[in-house]
């Protein structure tokens, strides 16, 4: 299969399959895909991570203000019905933390917290900043889509990303994306998919660049 056609298959971004419209960019939207990201950043089946942000939909739970009004144990009992049970003490406690000190210093609005970052090291500095919980992992995953409407974003590919490019002989993510003309969030979700599902699992399935 050539990897134009792959990415086409497999590239759409978490944030569409979730219903998040990131490209409306208002606020509501990206705080959900901030949720989210949080929720894939760890080391959980992402079935399960779909899920508990499913649920968190369900509860009508996805804003600053809703999910410091809902308090730890309501959290909590989100988490454990999307089945995320093995973190689900410590993710109340990062969500409660992340999410009070996102409304302390930028009243709530991720946009603000971009509009204050002088560049894209800047701008990760600064989210990483809203909680001791919030790494590499969740900023690449949070700013791999954010690309689509944030110019600034410019996240480092995620290690599972890194395996796929090194698989495939691609040097550079972002020079490889101009070289074929395809959308780099597509391209670089894709390639997350690859390594997760093929590479990752000992599935063959080669693809032509």
């Amino acid at each position: 299969m050539k990897i134009t056609e792959f990415v086409r298959k497999y590239g759409q971004p978490y944030s569409e399959t979730l219903g998040i419209n990131l490209k409306s960019g208002s606020v509501e939207e990206i705080t959900k895909w901030f949720l989210a990201s949080i929720l894939y950043s760890k080391p959980i089946r992402e079935n399960s991570a779909t899920k508990t942000y499913k649920c968190f939909e369900r509860h009508n739970v996805h804003s600053v203000e809703s999910i410091l009004k809902a308090g730890w144990e309501k959290l909590v009992s989100i988490l454990d019905e999307g089945g995320y049970t093995r973190y689900d003490f410590s993710t109340a406690d990062k969500l409660l933390e992340v999410f009070r000190n996102l409304k302390r210093l930028y009243g709530g609005d991720l946009t603000r917290l971009y509009e204050d970052s002088k560049d894209s090291k800047d701008l990760e500095e600064k989210i990483k900043s809203l909680g001791k919980g919030i790494g590499d992992t969740t900023v690449s995953i949070f700013l791999r889509d954010m690309r689509m409407v944030w110019r600034k974003a410019d996240p480092k590919p995620t290690p599972l990303v890194e395996k796929a490019l090194k698989a495939l002989n691609i040097g550079n993510l972002k020079a490889y994306a101009d070289e074929k003309g395809l959308d780099i969030v597509w391209l670089e979700t894709a390639l997350l998919r690859y390594a997760k599902d093929f590479l990752k699992k000992g599935k063959t399935l080669t693809l032509e660049r």
